[in-house]
């Protein structure tokens, strides 16, 4: 059996790509774990721009705490390994939370954890620690 041909509704997309428009490719395995300014929590930054829109794995040992934060843009979180856990719940392995603009919370990671989070904007941190964000920026 072949496969039906399809209509084309859009004619004028087509499989090529300028360099600037071309997919970028991360060999993810192979990337360092780098530290943050957090104790036990490592980061392997998969995407980010000068907005502050990042994406990236965290890899959080035993008792990692994620200092308290407000969350400035929507912030998603897919558990790979490990429950991470707030004063609002706890999350598991293939588990998803999402966290609105304005939600503020400490988050633990009693026996560790893998997360891949996607952030819109950087946090703000309530002792003022910088996560995302360059040194000089608010």
């Amino acid at each position: 059996m072949s496969a039906q041909p399809r209509k084309v509704v859009h004619p004028d997309i087509k499989p090529e790509n300028t360099p600037q428009l071309a997919s970028r490719y991360l060999d993810v395995p192979n990337m360092p774990w780098e530290p943050t300014k957090f104790a036990g929590i490592r980061i392997k930054v998969l995407y980010s721009d000068d907005s502050g829109m990042t994406t990236a794995l965290f890899k959080l040992d035993p008792g990692a705490v994620v200092p308290l934060h407000e969350h400035t843009a929507l912030e998603q979180t897919f558990m790979l390994e490990g429950i991470l856990e707030d004063h609002e719940g706890a999350c598991g392995p293939g588990q998803f939370v999402w966290r609105p603009a304005g939600n503020r919370h400490e988050a633990v990671a009693p026996n560790g954890a893998v997360i891949l989070g996607f952030f819109l904007k950087p946090n703000r941190f309530a002792r003022g620690e910088r996560f995302f964000t360059e040194d000089g920026q608010p």
